[in-house]
Formats: C-alpha cells, structure tokens, sequence
C-alpha cells in the first residue's frame, strides 16, 4: 500500500490551511457562493439538497484499517453517523457542516488522507481492479500505475480547469472489474509477444445523457512512455473540448464528432512530440520505488484449502462472497454494503471500525472499495473465513448477495442530490425486499440491476443487466427501464425497453422480467446471456402485453 512521502504530506497540509482561510471568508460573506463555487469543489465539497457533501477520495479503492477507523470516527463527529461508498471507489459524507469542513480535512490529512480532486473539471481519483494483487492470473497489479498517474495528474497546471470532469480507470485482469470502457481513458495492462508489460488505451468512454463505449486508441504503450502518452490524449481534449456547453464538453463527445480515426492522429501525433522532447519518461528507479509499496504481502505457505466447520449459512456466504485468491490457502473475501432493505453502499461508523478490525487482524490490514459500491478485504487464510464470517455477521456485513440482483447499484438520488428528478434509494430497497429471499435469488443468479435519479447515470443504469433511470414528468416520478447493459470486458450500453412506469409499478416490472428469464433460460445461463441469446421482443412483449 503506499505510503505518503514528505511532498504529498506538505501538499496535502497546504491545501487544508489554504481552504480553512477560503472557507472562513465565505462564512464571513466576503465571498458569494458563485465565487466560492470553484475552491470548495477543489476540495471535494458539493453543496446537495439539503447540505454541503464531502467526497473523500480512496486512491484506486485502497485503505488500510487506520485510514477507515479515521473514517468512522469522521461519520460520528461531523456526520450523521454513516458513510457512503460511492462507484468512484471514494466515500461521502453527506451532513458535514460547511464550517466544520476544513477540521475534516485536518483530520484526513492525519491519516494521509485527502479530498482533492474528486470533484471540479480535473482528472478526478484514479480507479482500479479491486482484486488487484490477489487475483489469479493478472499481468500486473494495476494499482502500481494508478498509483503513477496520480502523481503525475495531481495538481498537473495543464489539467486543473479542464473542459469538463475526466475519469481514469486500470485493469490488470482479462476480466474487467474497473469498467475500463466507460471511463475517459480505460487502460488495460498487457504483455507482448516479447513479454513485455505494456498498456492497451482505451479513450472516449463515459454515461451520462450521452452514453459511450471507449474507443482503443492504442494496442500496445510501452511501460516508460505511459505518461507521454496520457499527456497527449490530456492536450487534444485541453485544446478541442468544448467549453461552451457543458453536455458536449466530455473528451466522448469529441471522440464522436471528429471521429476515431481523426482522434488516434491527432493523439499520436501530439504523442511523437512529447515521447522525443523525452519529458515524460519514467524513470526505473522512481518506477521500481512506487512498486515496492504494492509488494505481496508475507504469504504462508499453506495448504490449499481446509475444510470448514459444518454450517449451511457460512457455506452459502462463501459461495456468494468469497472468490478464490492466486495464493493457496488464502481467499478474497467479499464485503455487501446491500443488506436486504438497506441503503445501497452505506456502512456505519460501528460498521467501519468492525471493519477495520478484522481486516487489520485478517487480512494485512487492507481494505478495498469496489465501484459496485461493496467492501473487499483482499488476503483472508481460508482457514480464517468462519471466523471473519461471523464478525461480519455480527455487524450486519454478512448478506450472501454478491452479483445477485439485491446487489443494486443506486445513487443518492432526490433524497440528496439537487441534480436529480426522482428517487433511487427507496426504489433499491423496494427491490431487495421484494426478492429477500436468498435462495431464490440464487436460483435467478447474476443479476446486475443499477438505478440512477436522473440523466447525469451516477448510479450506471446504462450498463446494468436491467437499468433503471428516474424522470420527471409534470411533478410525478417516472422509471425508464432498459436491458442488456455491461460493465464488463464485453461492455455494452442497455436498451430502452419502452415506455417508462410510475414507482409503484416498478418492482412488478422487475418481477415480470425475471419471471420472464427464468421461463426461456438454459441450463447455467444468466440474465445477461439470455438476453443476448433472444434479444428484446420477448421480453418486451412480456412487460407490455404487446
């Protein structure tokens, strides 16, 4: 994990006084709102519905159990005694008073933590594989890299006021768990036929109003000349991004109107500059510096696999949640922020610590934020899962739902976002509670539902299994569903099923689908694949009676 060195701690200081003074002039009145606006959006600081909300950032989704404690003890002081893990791999809080913001941030910078750029038109946290290091058969652990990026993009003077927001995402995996194809630039690490470690870019991806799958813009990028090439993407968008209307000003848009064609010259040719000026090349010592803080961490050698104590609930738990890690007789131990009825991503500060204790006595004292909004700790001893199981379980952290369609995906929705036009989070529990019954979400299978409040798709209804999208119409809240989305290496953007339903029709919508599914299915085929093997027409016919 890495470790704060003395010009991260000194920057991170200067920024706390810094917004300390910024704040103390807007409580003060000798700053509007309006000129407010741009320095507390630099410090992660939004202001909601109801409130201001601090976004704070977690670095490729990962936090020892110091960090999350500080995090817990933030909920209890300043907040409302919860968090939110968001699908940025970052954490909310959405009571913070604003003249108490800047004790938040002092109090992060403790425990070499921070807000910057997680929101404002910057390069915002970089995002990564949450099994990264653990996972079998991965290239590399793609934190190594993010990690890299961060430097080079943190306070980066080019790319402070970009166009708009921009998103980087890295996997190190064949099997994409950071959604590289729906980010700004999706990077996934690859080996040539030499064996060299390189990097696949995928550039143009992102939600929104305007959905997109990235285009690849390169095969392969040499491991030192990453960065060149990140610039150059970063400069084409600089310079074409459209600052006059802020729903075409993401590098997507500017990827679909000049074409891809058009965007790969462009990049290459702004690259050949900045790869002969030699600027940007990394060197292997600083390289190999920031690589030994993802070293693995001081394995056993144990055996494969032990047999565990008899009991029908931590066998169904570990079917569900717990994936197979690269290293015998260790597993990855998956955390669902969805108990059944629950707030999608929410954990209390009781939780928090609860977590930071078993994972400091588990797992290596890490932790990881999974943009599906759920917890991982990353190296459990197989022969420690009854025990983690049941301290999970203690706490509420132990629903058997990972992939399952209680696992939603949900945004804040109207309940807290000024932005948007209709609920999320009651419509979430709404769902789970109408399938709380574990075995027969097993029986359905992976399911991946996502519900965003409005157009701007925080909660990724575009790439859910069934996405679910809130509207307004004339002061009563409409959903707008669709199917076939994913998020995966097979990324696809759903299709709009047709007209929208009001909320109490929802969930019989949703039950129609699945009843639908489980009707035409094949042996060991999920939702997904049904879909993609039958298309729209018959489920369509099914939800409408057409």
């Amino acid at each position: 994990m890495y470790r704060y060195d003395e010009f991260d701690q000194k920057m991170v200081t200067a920024r706390v006084a810094q917004f300390r003074e910024q704040v103390e002039r807007r409580l003060a009145g000798a700053l509007s709102e309006d000129q407010f606006k741009p320095l507390r959006l630099m410090n992660g600081v939004y202001l909601q519905l109801h409130a201001y909300m601090l976004r704070v950032a977690i670095p490729y989704g990962t936090l020892s159990a110091r960090q999350m404690r500080q995090l817990a003890y933030i909920a209890r002081e300043y907040d409302k005694g919860y968090g939110h893990f968001t699908t940025r791999q970052n954490i909310q809080y959405n009571w913070v008073a604003l003249e108490r913001i800047p004790d938040v941030l002092a109090d992060l910078a403790k425990v070499e933590m921070h807000a910057i750029q997680t929101s404002g038109n910057c390069i915002r946290n970089v995002t990564a594989d949450q099994y990264a290091g653990a996972v079998a058969d991965e290239i590399e652990d793609p934190r190594i890299i993010s990690e890299i990026i961060r430097q080079w993009s943190s306070f980066h003077p080019e790319f402070s006021f970009l166009p708009r927001k921009f998103k980087i995402a890295v996997s190190g995996h064949a099997q994409d768990r950071a959604a590289i194809k729906l980010h700004d630039i999706g990077i996934q690490i690859v080996k040539n036929a030499h064996g060299e470690i390189g990097y696949e870019v995928h550039v143009g991806g992102g939600q929104g109003r305007t959905p997109f799958i990235a285009k690849k813009m390169a095969d392969f990028v040499p491991r030192d000349k990453l960065l060149a090439y990140l610039e150059a993407v970063m400069r084409v968008y600089n310079m074409l991004g459209r600052r006059d209307n802020s729903y075409k000003a993401r590098i997507k848009i500017l990827v679909h109107e000049i074409g891809e064609s058009e965007m790969r010259r462009m990049i290459d040719e702004a690259f050949a500059t900045i790869d002969a000026s030699q600027m940007l090349r990394l060197p292997e010592a600083e390289a190999a510096r920031i690589r030994s803080y993802f070293a693995p961490p001081d394995f056993e050698d144990l055996p494969r696999e032990e047999a565990l104590p008899a009991d029908a609930d931590l066998a169904h738990w570990v079917k569900t949640n717990v994936v197979a890690h690269r290293q015998n007789g260790y597993a990855i131990v998956n955390i669902s922020l969805k108990p059944i009825g629950g707030i999608p991503g929410d954990a209390s500060a009781a939780q928090m610590e609860a977590i930071a204790d078993i994972a400091e006595t588990y797992s290596f004292d890490e932790i990881r934020v999974t943009h599906e909004q759920n917890l991982v700790l990353a190296h459990v001893r197989w022969s420690d899962l009854a025990a983690v199981y049941e301290q999970l379980a203690r706490h509420d952290l132990a629903t058997p739902n990972l992939g399952l369609i209680s696992d939603t995906i949900a945004c804040p929705g109207l309940d807290y976002c000024n932005l948007a036009n209709a609920r999320s989070i009651p419509l979430a529990q709404d769902i789970s509670n109408c399938f709380a019954d574990l075995e027969r979400q097993h029986d359905i299978g992976e399911l991946k539902i996502k519900i965003s409040g409005c157009i701007n798709a925080c909660g990724h209804h575009h790439v859910g299994h069934i996405g679910i999208l809130g509207v307004d119409k004339k002061g009563t809240e409409f959903y707008q569903i669709s199917l076939g989305g994913a998020a995966d290496e097979n990324a696809a953007l759903g299709e709009i099923t047709g007209p929208a339903f009001t909320e109490d029709k929802v969930v019989g919508a949703i039950e129609n689908l699945v009843a639908t599914y489980i009707g035409i299915r094949h042996d060991g085929e999920r939702f997904i694949d049904t879909y993609r093997r039958v298309g729209m027409a018959v489920f369509k016919e099914r939800l409408y009676g057409e």
